[in-house]
């Protein structure tokens, strides 16, 4: 079973690149974790129908980075407690992940933060129509992970998407998830579980 300490030890040791991409959107989504009885899940929402990007797509809560925000942390968590009602001082934040370019022209910092277990959602129904939790180990589990081509724009991308329970988790959030995994399964830091 895949733990806080594993994540923690993985992330500490992760070297962290920034890609040379200027024309990008800097945005940041949170990679919310729930300590629970049966192990470590996910927090992920489902965005509204009407939004003008990624609309009813699965993803982590987050968004573009605002001139007021102090960094894309900031960004994270601003856009967690605007998304979903957690409040930023209840989010123990852990690390960064890779960045994330999109095709729809963001560059996104995953930030991973523990949130409580006993957390109350208030959903912002304007950009979030639903939530539901998902157990890490089955999203970490290469199995679960379905790799394809799609192409966009003329060019052949390398996606992933994990169906779970009814849900397509897919694109950018996908390719966060596996990459987070890839982390902790690769960590030459940790000891294998």
């Amino acid at each position: 079973m895949i733990t806080l300490e594993h994540i923690q030890k993985a992330l500490d040791a992760s070297d962290e690149i920034t890609p040379r991409v200027a024309e990008l959107r800097p945005s940041a989504v949170l990679v919310p974790l729930i300590e629970k009885k049966d192990g470590l899940h996910l927090l992920l929402t489902q965005r509204s129908e009407h939004l003008r990007h990624h609309a009813g797509q699965i993803s982590f809560p987050g968004g573009s980075m605002d001139k007021t925000d102090d960094s894309l942390i900031h960004t994270a968590l601003r856009e967690t407690e605007e998304e979903v009602g957690i409040l930023q001082t209840e989010i123990d934040v852990m690390g960064k992940l890779p960045l994330q370019p999109t095709g729809s022209g963001f560059l996104i910092q995953p930030v991973v933060g523990k949130i409580p277990t006993n957390f109350e959602l208030n959903l912002c129904k304007d950009e979030v129509s639903s939530a539901f939790e998902a157990p890490v180990d089955f999203l970490f589990n290469p199995e679960n992970q379905i790799h394809s081509y799609q192409e966009f724009g003329g060019k052949n991308y390398s996606i992933y998407s994990i169906p779970y329970e009814g849900w397509n988790i897919w694109g950018a959030t996908a390719n966060i998830i596996v990459k987070f995994s890839k982390l902790i399964h690769n960590s030459p830091y940790i000891n294998k579980f």
